[in-house]
């Protein structure tokens, strides 16, 4: 079996694998954050900030929903890393931005943070902060979740299908569900182009 027809394989796993119960709830808790007039931050490291960036323009321009990528602005993010530390980039910047219960944080993490080990302790202080005040807080996570899973409202696990290929399967298919967030009809409420110019 070729390489790419094994993968293609695994990817094909991963959506048999995937709990699409867990996905219609962040649709109606992004939904219901929406009717509250709460804003969407989108946060996430490496490929999760890329992630992020793109689901932003997503959620703003197809759902109406006020969303923003903490790391955006790579001025302000150079800044906290230099003067305050990579641990509390994403927190401060939310606190500026009076990040309150009526919001959701959308965590994009192949790990999903993990405290005792001190792995991505930028987005567990988010996580800890979002549960603190009340904010919802939803993702998509591979491995065992991590944090964001354990602590999160609706957080959508990618199956481990090939212990090689966790951080790719996790990364594309973080894609992969964000489009259908995006898409579903409980979300979307403008067209995407190529569909509205049939």
């Amino acid at each position: 079996m070729t390489f790419s027809k094994l993968f293609l394989k695994e990817c094909i796993e991963v959506i048999d694998g995937l709990d699409d119960a867990i996905i219609e709830q962040m649709a109606e808790t992004l939904a219901d954050t929406r009717k509250r007039n709460g804003r969407l931050f989108l946060i996430g490291s490496g490929g999760g900030a890329g992630h992020a960036s793109h689901a932003v323009c997503d959620f703003r321009k197809l759902c109406n929903i006020e969303a923003y990528a903490p790391y955006d602005n790579v001025s302000e993010l150079t800044a906290r890393v230099n003067d305050e530390g990579w641990e509390v980039t994403i927190i401060n910047w939310l606190k500026v931005s009076r990040f309150r219960s009526d919001d959701c944080v959308f965590v994009f993490s192949v790990g999903g943070g993990n405290h005792e080990k001190n792995i991505s302790m930028n987005i567990v202080k988010v996580i800890e902060y979002a549960n603190e005040i009340g904010a919802k807080i939803v993702g998509v996570v591979g491995k065992d979740g991590g944090y964001t899973k354990k602590l999160g409202d609706a957080v959508a696990l990618i199956p481990i299908i090939n212990p090689d290929h966790i951080t790719p399967l996790t990364e594309g298919f973080q894609a992969v569900i964000w489009h259908l967030l995006v898409s579903h009809p409980k979300l979307q409420v403008n067209p995407t182009k190529w569909e509205s110019a049939r």
